[in-house]
């Protein structure tokens, strides 16, 4: 992992969830300048408290004019952003195709989708006009192998992975002189986090991925060569050693 990110602002939305917090602190023990986002206020002020590099904003990304206010309050306050980790999302299934109910796939397609399509087109000129811009989502194994009882969540999963291969795309078509920004996909089975394994301490939770990796990993790419990385999808398994340019040797375009 490196531990020079001084000078990059990393912009980490969902980040009260276990992984927003794991990856927000290893991003500012790398140097970066961390804007924390999320829509609970007293989670977000307690997280940027933890860190003296962490500045905290309240946003409900699912509104565009909300959005762009806070992009330019993360450029006034933080200057020109170098990465957005969009780790916002949830998960709700049900039983069988018919019993995918309209409320779950409203909660999914908002939550997952349009809070990515929002953040994504308001950092774009910024990622794309960085020397080390990055956009990176976190998937699931479910979008290669969908169940009807996961039918919603792999659906919305799998537009999130095509926007953000998209948007690796415009990264290509928009950069002048060699590529230096990246949008890539992270793929794991689940997220583990230490309230998991207290709540199940029986339960060996096989190929889950610790969000402590998902955070060295996220790190890890913004040392990474951008051609190497944009547009792939980088499966990360249970290792801590599971890092980006491990990784790569696996991508998938």
């Amino acid at each position: 992992m490196t531990e020079n990110l001084s000078g990059r602002t990393v912009v980490v939305a969902g980040s009260t969830s276990a992984a927003g917090a794991a990856v927000v602190s290893a991003l500012s023990k790398a140097g970066a300048k961390v804007a924390a986002v999320d829509i609970l206020e007293d989670r977000v002020r307690e997280l940027a408290a933890a860190h003296s590099n962490v500045t905290g904003y309240t946003c409900n990304l699912a509104d565009m004019d909300s959005v762009n206010e806070l992009a330019a309050a993360v450029r006034s306050e933080l200057g020109p952003v170098d990465g957005l980790i969009h780790l916002v999302g949830g998960w709700r299934g049900g039983k069988g195709v018919k019993d995918q109910a309209d409320d779950d796939w409203d909660f999914l397609q908002t939550g997952i989708m349009t809070t990515l399509r929002n953040t994504s087109r308001a950092f774009f000129d910024d990622l794309i006009q960085s020397p080390a811009g990055r956009l990176a989502i976190v998937s699931a194994e479910s979008v290669a192998s969908p169940t009807a009882d996961n039918a919603a969540y792999a659906a919305v999963k799998s537009a999130a992975e095509a926007w953000t291969l998209a948007v690796a795309d415009g990264f290509e078509k928009n950069s002048e002189g060699p590529l230096s920004s990246a949008s890539l996909v992270f793929v794991v089975k689940a997220l583990l986090d230490e309230r998991m394994r207290a709540a199940q301490p029986e339960r060996k939770f096989p190929g889950f991925t610790h969000v402590d990796v998902l955070a060295e990993a996220v790190v890890d790419v913004f040392d990474a060569d951008a051609g190497e990385l944009n547009g792939k999808r980088i499966r990360l398994g249970t290792s801590s050693k599971a890092t980006a340019d491990a990784a790569l040797s696996g991508a998938q375009r």
